[in-house]
């Protein structure tokens, strides 16, 4: 991360210095997306779902391991001094949002390891001797399930909301200073979490499951979009000129679009007609809900980067 220090004050020279590139909403999306994964896979396993051999909490930790490597990768290239990234873990500071998530996610890998022995791949019982008989007696152990459970979703609840902290917590960036803001990030974690769960899943009951699911979360995404803007409104002139970005600014037919409408009107339209069995499940509502998600990251960070405190 490259960060840029000016005394020129003048807006014709200087209008804003991007100290976030694509890698933050990036890790930012992965991340959500993974602690969504991981609060519906130890759903799943804390209600008994596991009893049923298609259960999408074998499915989802392993594709969570793959999505949160390829985050903490767009992580640490956005890093400055890459040699020196273990010197986060030498301490640990409690009103620094970046040192708890750097914790958290430390504590997430093993959470997802564990979940993934209650039924290890193909590829690896096929590489480790014993791997299969070893997932047979944790999974019949139903204490051990449900505590496996109810740790992937303490974790997964820490994670989504952490990435929005993470931005919150920065009060010289009047759009990112709103308590709004880690809700938000954990509802549409869970809501993009749903999306694809829904699209990878193979039990046909989990798909209907999820997708209401979904349609939960897309409400609650929206009302709390919504409190988002009020409360930057409500607040001092430098939030509302941040939330003007969004309300017929630049970032507005991107945001109004691509996010509220896109990404969440029409799938949440697509996946009620779904559930109540007017049309087919189709791929179609999940990859917008998806598409969404990332786009809400992108137009948070980037948007984000132009406020300040100085006159716009």
């Amino acid at each position: 991360m490259y960060e840029l220090t000016s005394t020129n004050s003048n807006p014709l020279v200087t209008h804003g210095l991007h100290v976030w590139g694509w890698e933050i909403p990036i890790y930012l999306f992965l991340g959500g997306l993974v602690a969504g994964l991981m609060a519906i896979s130890g759903y799943f396993l804390f209600s008994g779902r596991h009893r049923n051999s298609n259960c999408a909490c074998f499915v989802l930790p392993g594709l969570s391991l793959v999505l949160l490597s390829l985050g903490m990768f767009a992580l640490f290239l956005d890093l400055e001094h890459k040699l020196y990234v273990w010197r986060l873990y030498m301490t640990f500071k409690i009103t620094s949002p970046m040192s708890w998530g750097s914790w958290i996610l430390l504590l997430v890998y093993p959470a997802l390891l564990l979940n993934l022995m209650l039924r290890v791949p193909p590829f690896v019982e096929k590489r480790l001797s014993g791997a299969r008989q070893l997932s047979e007696r944790l999974i019949q152990q139903p204490r051990l399930v449900k505590w496996v459970g109810m740790l992937n979703m303490v974790l997964g609840g820490m994670l989504g909301i952490y990435t929005g902290i993470l931005l919150s917590g920065l009060g010289a960036r009047p759009l990112w200073n709103s308590a709004a803001l880690g809700p938000l990030f954990l509802v549409s974690g869970l809501s993009t979490a749903a999306a694809l769960a829904h699209m990878v899943v193979p039990d046909r009951s989990e798909r209907e499951l999820l997708a209401k699911a979904d349609n939960g979360f897309l409400i609650a995404e929206l009302a709390l979009l919504g409190l988002f803007l009020i409360g930057l409104l409500s607040s001092t002139k430098v939030h509302a000129e941040a939330a003007a970005l969004l309300l017929g600014g630049p970032y507005t037919a991107v945001f109004w679009v691509f996010v509220v409408g896109l990404g969440i009107v029409i799938p949440f339209s697509i996946q009620l007609l779904t559930v109540n069995h007017k049309v087919r499940h189709t791929p179609l509502a999940p990859i917008l809900v998806l598409a969404g998600g990332v786009v809400l990251r992108f137009v948070i960070v980037s948007a984000g980067q132009l406020t300040h405190w100085s006159p716009m």
